[in-house]
């Protein structure tokens, strides 16, 4: 086996180890930048529904304030707005969900899971805390939950402190037992996007596709121009001075010298076994003129 191919596994070997390496180093930071990126997306996704909520609590609902009174208006409701101007995103992306679950809501259809359960009371117990992100396994596959809180503001307490205070309609539709007994400033609600693991695993798979293709673009560079430096500094050299002690050995004379201009190890042997040439052609000739 010559040098080139010993070189060549040995590089593949090589090759090969720190392409493992490289791997088993990136994978938690790959698998880490995509699920943050999903989450970063679904912040975009809250912060959509929670300006439809504000516009809608801001210019909406004080047009319809006087008309509340003889008539109920879903969108009237800065909850109703967000999620409906969630469906456009659902529209295209169905496994995306937005909720705004309650403890106490007046629809029942809001009322909180166990788990939103869980993180409402979790934004109770620490008022500081702004948002919540977390994994969450269903029968239908794993999700990326992020919650935000959602505190009672004064104008909350129109519908949600008492029956006897709440619009009338709203309470002919709903009934007088859900949705009352809110407080100021209480963290009654909160808005929770659901975002599918799988849209962070594909992209995850195409972070990995952006850093392998240029990882093996320089793998291959570098084994190339590392083969043509090998074959020009190392390999080549040897055999024309590999040649010519073969040409000196077997009594050619008049082989000539093969001169290598350079100052490293090949350089080096080169010089050396030029004035081995000379040493051996002269006393070759000395023998034969005796």
């Amino acid at each position: 086996m010559g040098i080139r191919a010993k070189f060549n596994l040995l590089m593949l070997a090589v090759t090969a180890i720190g392409v493992g390496l490289f791997m088993l180093a990136a994978d938690q930071l790959v698998d880490a930048v995509a699920r943050e990126e999903v989450i970063q997306s679904a912040r975009i996704m809250m912060d959509g529904a929670a300006g439809a909520r504000k516009y809608t609590s801001e210019q909406i609902t004080p047009l319809l304030k006087d008309r509340l009174a003889h008539r109920f208006y879903p969108q009237a409701v800065s909850a109703y707005a967000a999620k409906r101007s969630f469906d456009v995103i659902r529209a295209t992306s169905p496994d995306f969900t937005y909720r705004e679950p309650a403890l106490n809501p007046t629809n029942p259809i809001d009322r909180a899971a166990d788990w939103e359960a869980d993180i409402i009371n979790d934004f109770r117990a620490n008022p500081g805390k702004t948002e919540i992100s977390l994994e969450r396994a269903t029968p239908t596959g794993k999700f990326i939950e992020l919650a935000r809180p959602i505190p009672t503001k004064p104008a909350c307490l129109e519908c949600h402190s008492a029956p006897a205070t709440a619009p009338r309609p709203m309470v002919a539709i709903y009934g007088s037992q859900n949705g009352f007994g809110w407080k100021v400033n209480e963290i009654s609600a909160a808005q929770i996007v659901s975002v599918p693991i799988r849209a962070s695993s594909i992209r995850a798979r195409h972070i990995r596709r952006l850093l392998l293709i240029p990882f093996a673009g320089l793998l291959a560079v570098m084994y190339v121009t590392i083969n043509l430096l090998l074959n020009f500094v190392v390999i080549r050299p040897i055999e024309r001075i590999a040649e010519t002690a073969e040409a000196v050995s077997m009594g050619d004379l008049n082989v000539p010298e093969y001169v290598y201009s350079s100052r490293d190890e090949i350089g080096r042997l080169s010089q050396s076994f030029t004035r081995m040439h000379r040493t051996v052609v002269e006393a070759l000739r000395m023998l034969g003129q005796g």
